[in-house]
């Protein structure tokens, strides 16, 4: 039944059929999982003499109801309802059905905005139904869902009401033991509930249960891999003291102490015969690389390999050159290769060659080190940068080129918070890097109005005169009618030939090939630009010490993590940064930019992203869309820990997983996207 077309149901054709699809709703199990976005109260029932502009809800019998065009393409309904206490007109705009559709002597529930309409005070647009026990559009609180060209929120209610007995029929799916101690409604109440609320609370309840269930079996799922992890071998790779003290006194800098301890995880981690499955979190130059070099280290030094892989060619290039810089004091540097897609196949080859004869120890690379000819059998520690830019089937794919099960580290650069570390990446140790190099000066951050654009420009004429460099980030390629921002196009334009046009202007975006935005990169890293016009494709990772300017334009189009991540851009040498957040218009800043202003920690920062847009403001910067909250709040501390506490507590009691068949169905698939084995 919950496999049934939506076809099977009255009133879905053709025609909404194709429109449901485009919602991802394609049978009758995607319709009633389909949760609104939103409530709108019409559950208090007025008198017609009571009523006051605003939402209102009736009960009574239209009276008299006739449709008119008033001219082509407008047609008109108009309709009088009564009730004991009075009388109320009612307008329909384009609903030429309406006044055959209403039955005379016959009361009807009519919900609708009561408002003041050509001099006279109206209900506008109303829904309507036949008064019975169970109302779908009016005088109940109504869901509210997201919508598709052609299809209403009316509608779907309408539809999932069709099928609410097989909604109240559905079997549980999480253990009764576990509905008791957590004090939860059943399933199919909850379904009903969170489509059908009677009453506010019933929505609290709705939400407590589908939330806890949402986090218990992703929890459930994270845990199951880790125990499955944990029970296969890998290679030990003992910590050599010596080595590591060498490497740290040939270091120009001091180690921070956050580094130190987190170093220190990973050679504890090494030393198992277990596989390492850790991720370092840091925010923009906290100094992974480093990190990541020191435990590579030890692997080599064992006779191992390490693959190393980033996002994209630029950062590929730029890890490459770093870590040679920090292996060459250890007389390691001719073992470090380069594996990436724009070298030619002659280079390609004699890469793979050495990787096979073992000349190459530690490789770096993009997507081409999991292409099917690149062996590296003595694979020890495979290290991913922004690993979630990365498919889980690929980060398998390299994975599966090591004898044994080989050590994972992964590097973000996007602060996570708490919650989210736990829940989304829980089968993973999570270590923090929350302290940058002392010689590091936090970067200035100013909010600027479109009305001050001239005198900001005098401030960063001044820094380019000093020799430095400035990124300059758009929301658009190119301008847009329904948007009123500035788009790269406009403003490379108005800066090369107008602004600064003393100056050396490039731009870069995601549709240009890969080898000129590479070439770009090149020049701007090399200093043949002196401003660079982007898109957020800069947004990660690229390193560039000279430039010290970031200007967004539109800076209240972006959340509050991505501008943070853009903002580390600049000021990763030893000058002061300085990161204008240019406003779309002269009206007030949001709470988002004014607290960018204040704070430099990124950690605090995506706590407060997760506070004011949610959790997809994370799952966006993160590009983890597989795993969709579409109920829990990652900021509901005590549902998060209720949760994982009640997953472990199911793995600590062996519980059988198969006796729920639904739960066992999304565990595993759960399993399988975010496992790496």
């Amino acid at each position: 039944m919950l496999d049934d077309k939506l076809t099977s149901i009255k009133g879905v054709g053709d025609e909404i059929n194709k429109k449901l699809s485009i919602l991802g709703i394609s049978n009758i199990a995607d319709l009633i999982n389909y949760f609104p976005k939103r409530y709108e109260d019409y559950s208090i029932i007025s008198s017609i003499s009571d009523l006051r502009p605003g939402v209102v809800s009736l009960r009574g019998k239209i009276v008299q109801a006739k449709g008119r065009y008033v001219r082509r393409g407008l047609h008109i309904t108009e309709a009088i309802m009564s009730d004991n206490s009075g009388s109320v007109r009612i307008v329909w705009f384009n609903q030429p059905y309406r006044a055959n559709a209403l039955k005379p002597n016959q009361e009807y529930y009519v919900s609708g905005n009561y408002e003041l309409s050509n001099s006279r005070f109206s209900i506008m647009n109303p829904s309507c139904e036949l008064v019975s026990e169970f109302p779908a559009n009016t005088a109940r609180i109504l869901p509210v869902y997201k919508l598709t060209k052609g299809i209403t929120s009316n509608q779907i209610r309408k539809l999932i009401k069709q099928v609410i007995g097989l909604i109240r029929s559905l079997e549980e799916t999480l253990p009764k033991e576990l509905i008791d101690n957590e004090k939860l409604i059943s399933y199919s109440q909850a379904i009903e509930y969170i489509h059908f609320p009677n009453k506010t609370s019933d929505i609290g309840l709705a939400e407590k249960r589908l939330g806890f269930e949402e986090v218990f079996e992703l929890s459930l799922a994270s845990l199951l891999n880790k125990k499955e992890i944990d029970l296969l071998n890998s290679f030990k790779i003992d910590f050599k003291q010596d080595l590591a003290k060498k490497f740290v006194d040939n270091l120009p800098f001091d180690l921070t102490s956050a580094q130190r301890k987190v170093v220190w995880q990973i050679y504890q981690d090494l030393n198992q015969e277990k596989p390492m499955n850790r991720m370092v979190e840091g925010d923009v130059g906290s100094g992974k690389t480093v990190v990541a070099t020191m435990a590579s280290l030890m692997a080599i030094s064992e006779g191992f390999q390490v693959a190393f892989m980033a996002p994209t060619e630029i950062l590929a290039r730029q890890h490459a050159q770093t870590i040679a810089d920090l292996l060459d004091p250890m007389d390691m540097k001719d073992k470090l290769g380069l594996l990436v897609g724009s070298m030619t196949t002659k280079e390609k080859d004699e890469v793979k060659k050495r990787l096979n004869k073992f000349e190459i120890s530690f490789i770096v690379g993009t997507h081409a080190l999991i292409e099917e000819n690149v062996s590296m059998d003595k694979l020890g520690l495979v290290i991913v940068d922004e690993q979630q830019r990365f498919g889980v089937a690929q980060r398998k794919k390299l994975m599966s080129k090591a004898q044994k099960m080989p050590h994972f580290l992964s590097l973000t650069a996007t602060p996570i918070p708490r919650t989210l570390a736990l829940t989304v990446f829980g089968e993973l140790d999570v270590s923090i890097l929350d302290e940058k190099p002392k010689a590091r000066l936090p970067i200035k951050t100013k909010i600027v109005s479109p009305n001050s654009r001239k005198q900001l420009y005098e401030e960063i004429v001044a820094e380019l005169n000093n020799g430095r460099q400035m990124f300059v980030i758009c929301p658009l390629i190119t301008d847009s009618a329904a948007l009123d921002v500035n788009s790269v196009e406009k403003i490379y334009k108005q800066m090369k030939e107008i602004d600064f046009k003393k100056y050396n202007v490039g731009f870069l975006h995601g549709k240009m090939k890969g080898v000129e935005k590479n070439q770009i990169m090149e020049d701007f890293l090399n200093r043949k630009l002196d401003i660079l016009v982007s898109t957020t494709v800069i947004e990660v990772g690229v390193d560039v010490p000279n430039a010290s300017v970031m200007l967004i334009e539109a800076a209240d189009r972006f959340g509050l993590a991505q501008l943070h991540q853009l903002r580390g851009r600049v000021g990763r040498g030893t000058d002061q940064g300085y990161c204008y957040l240019m406003l779309s218009d002269s009206s007030k800043p949001s709470p988002r930019l004014r607290a960018l202003v204040s704070s430099n920690d990124g950690f605090k920062l995506a706590e407060l992203d997760l506070k004011l847009r949610g959790p997809g403001a994370i799952y966006g910067t993160l590009q983890h869309g597989i795993i969709d909250f579409r109920i829990a709040r990652l900021d509901d501390v005590t549902l998060i820990k209720s949760a994982r506490n009640a997953a472990k507590n199911f793995i600590d009691e062996n519980i059988d997983l198969d006796k729920y068949k639904e739960l066992s169905l999304k565990v595993n698939k759960l399993r399988i996207v975010t496992n790496l084995n």
